[in-house]
């Protein structure tokens, strides 16, 4: 038996619908009569009154069941109810706003504003018709193609969010979103102030802090961030307000205070993957690998499906120089995700960090031929990727010291778009410079100054690449044109030292070097300007004032891979203070295993001790790295004179004279030329007059 519930039931349940009636006409809404009397709903009687409350609860629970169950004929039995409500009550804000609720909620988007815009006509101060159209207009913002409709619909919502926190000026959820809606039109400073309004009241709102927060970094104020992220920190232990200071100090650059902040966040909540990839990354920065290490291996238990966590680990396996584990890590990644483009990408760099080349130009071949393949299906390929894979399978080809193939390489990648050749010009040029084809190098900046005659960039190579001829006159003559008479400057006068160090023009080195100095303000800046006059010096033998500049570098940044080479180099080939030499290289090595000039320097250390059988070890697989380098060459050479072994020093002697034959201007060194011709010379004599060859291992 169907229970029928009395009026003053239905009241009780519902609660009591205001008297809204209002004499100002109002939009019709679809499938309402076109005339409708106006009536307070005070004056209906009973039976009336019943009949609208009963036809209003039948389309609310028409509603909710159509939520529960997402069934379209209940979304239209709740229209049908909702419009019998009104066909009584027409008047009705509250009857109005439900009917346009469920009218959004079946997607029918435009029957839903009107209906919302009539319920605001009879009531400007109806909360849940303005939440529905700011709900609408927010929505549609994703989905818009045309940037007039978006700004249209931008300034609809941002009406609706101020109208509702004019009624109710606390409604945190509607000033946030009226914030994150000003930001987006650049608006910052009346974002700000809304933010610092819901921050008055609820000092630790994370929301308003992160928009805040990340308001005052864009604009260049990651101070007052700080600021205003510590003072909350201090009012509440919040994780996420730890984590968001470790987010601005990060934009910092503050690295140690980011990781003193995100450790505060994960002491909080340790289970939080936000805070514990804040804190690796921050550990990271700060080459901790290691600790950050850990970090990612705290993240693979936590999501243990998250194939990025085994990628970050394998760079860092990487960086440590564990190889096999950072190949185990790269199996799991792509047990995760099978094809992953930067798991193949990374898998490459750790077989050419292992010296396998041929296994690297394997797997980025694969992945190149498998893009192209999806393209030719339909699939559309990312030129950018592709970009990143030609790129990197040049360099390997480099590395193999098979230059023909990377050249070939970049040539296809030039062939990808504009971005794409204006990169591949540049590594055309230098993949010509490092086979020591100066001519060809210099005529594709050339070629590429004809399109671009203004490229600063392709300018500065040219003049570099003269440099690398010795040609300085011509290298600074283009560098000049460059000059603005401004701190922009510091970068050219820097260029111009390099190009006369290489032309043998020292003393205008160090005097452009010095200007360059006088312009630099950043510490990197600094940095660089000291460790290349350090070079100067070396290179005109002021050994004294060289070591000065190093131990500058080094003051302000101890890790500084160059200057701890450099610095080790220059002492060893001195032959004193070995043991600094020798513990300066390494930590440069520590940072990049498989640089061939620190292997150089480091073997050529260790003969300098006398540590025969570790100098051959290390000046070996600097030769592996770069088989034809005089200097590497010329180095071992010495390592097997010293141990006796006669023959092989010969052959490695002459392949060395060989190559220095080869050497581009800049880098031949004619006294070191004499010597070693001189010293073969004497040395093929002894072989001569030996009766018995000797039958040592051939190299």
């Amino acid at each position: 038996m169907k229970a029928i519930l009395s009026v003053t039931s239905l009241t009780l349940l519902l609660g009591t619908t205001p008297a809204l009636a209002q004499d100002a006409a109002r939009p019709q809404s679809p499938g309402r009569p076109q005339s409708q009397p106006t009536v307070d709903i005070q004056s209906l009687d009973d039976s009336a009154r019943g009949d609208a409350y009963y036809n209003f609860l039948m389309g609310h629970t028409q509603e909710l069941q159509y939520e529960l169950n997402g069934e379209d004929d209940l979304a239209e039995k709740s229209i049908a109810s909702y419009k019998k409500a009104l066909e009584i009550d027409p008047n009705s804000p509250v009857i109005m706003e439900r009917l346009a609720e469920i009218y959004s909620k079946s997607k029918r988007i435009h029957d839903a504003v009107i209906e919302a815009q009539a319920a605001l006509k009879v009531d400007p101060d109806n909360l849940d018709a303005h939440r529905l159209l700011a709900r609408i207009y927010v929505r549609t913002l994703g989905d818009l193609s045309t940037g007039d409709v978006q700004k249209e619909n931008i300034g609809k919502a941002v009406a609706q969010f101020q109208a509702i926190l004019k009624i109710q000026p606390a409604d945190t959820y509607s000033a946030l979103w009226l914030a994150r809606l000003y930001r987006f039109e650049n608006q910052h400073g009346d974002a700000e102030q809304v933010l610092r309004g819901v921050l008055k009241r609820e000092p630790d709102n994370g929301p308003a802090l992160e928009q805040l927060s990340q308001i005052l970094v864009d604009e260049g104020r990651s101070q007052d961030a700080i600021t205003l992220l510590t003072q909350a920190a201090g009012d509440s232990s919040s994780p996420d307000i730890y984590d968001l200071l470790g987010d601005a100090y990060s934009q910092e650059k503050d690295y140690p205070k980011a990781e003193e902040a995100y450790r505060k966040a994960v002491a909080e909540d340790p289970d939080d993957v936000g805070h514990l990839h804040g804190l690796a990354q921050a550990l990271l920065a700060q080459d901790k690998y290691a600790e950050a290490l850990e970090q990612f291996k705290k993240l693979s238990e936590l999501e243990p499906g998250t194939s990025e966590n085994y990628v970050r680990m394998a760079q860092l396996y990487r960086r440590v120089g564990n190889f096999k584990e950072a190949e185990s890590s790269l199996l799991r990644a792509k047990q995760l995700t099978p094809g992953n483009l930067e798991i193949l990408y990374n898998e490459a760099l750790l077989y050419e960090d292992e010296g396998r080349f041929d296994d690297a130009v394997k797997v980025l071949s694969d992945a190149i031929a498998g893009i192209k393949t999806q393209s030719a299906t339909g699939t559309e390929a990312s030129p950018n990727a592709l970009a990143i894979l030609y790129e990197q399978l040049g360099r390997a080809h480099e590395q193999a010291q098979n230059f023909a193939a990377a050249i070939e390489t970049f040539q296809e990648m030039a062939k990808l778009g504009p971005e794409a050749e204006k990169r591949a010009r540049m590594l055309l040029i230098e993949a010509y410079k490092d086979s020591r084809d100066l001519d060809r190098a210099i005529d594709e900046t050339k070629k590429g100054l004809v399109d671009s005659p203004k490229d600063r960039d392709l300018t500065i190579t040219l003049a570099m690449l003269y440099g690398e001829k010795t040609d300085a006159e011509a290298g600074t003559k283009l560098l000049d044109t460059l000059l603005q008479g401004n701190d922009n400057d510091q970068e050219i006068y820097l260029n111009i030292a390099q190009v006369d160090e290489r032309g043998k023009k020292y003393s205008d080195a160090e005097h452009a070097a010095v200007k360059a100095g006088e312009m630099a303000h950043a510490a990197s800046d600094k940095e660089m300007v000291w460790f290349l006059l350090g070079a100067i010096y070396e290179s005109e033998k002021k050994f004294d004032d060289a070591e000065q500049q190093f131990r500058k570098v080094l003051d302000e940044n101890p890790n500084n891979a160059s200057a701890l080479n450099d610095y080790g180099y220059m002492l060893a080939d001195r032959g004193i203070r070995l043991d600094e030499a020798a513990s300066m290289i390494q930590r440069a090595l520590k940072q990049e295993p498989n640089s061939g000039a620190y292997l150089d320097s480091l073997g050529w250390t260790y003969y300098k001790q006398n540590k025969l059988a570790e100098a051959e070890e290390s000046l070996r697989k600097a030769s592996d790295r770069d088989s034809h380098d005089p200097t590497i060459l010329g180095h071992l050479a010495e390592v097997y004179l010293k141990m006796g072994q006669t023959d092989r020093a010969a052959r490695l002697m002459e392949r060395a004279l060989s190559e220095w034959q080869k050497a581009v201007p800049a880098d031949y060194e004619a006294d070191r030329v004499n010597e070693l011709d001189t010293q073969l010379k004497t040395l093929k004599k002894r072989l001569a007059q030996k009766s018995t060859p000797e039958t040592a291992k051939p190299q």
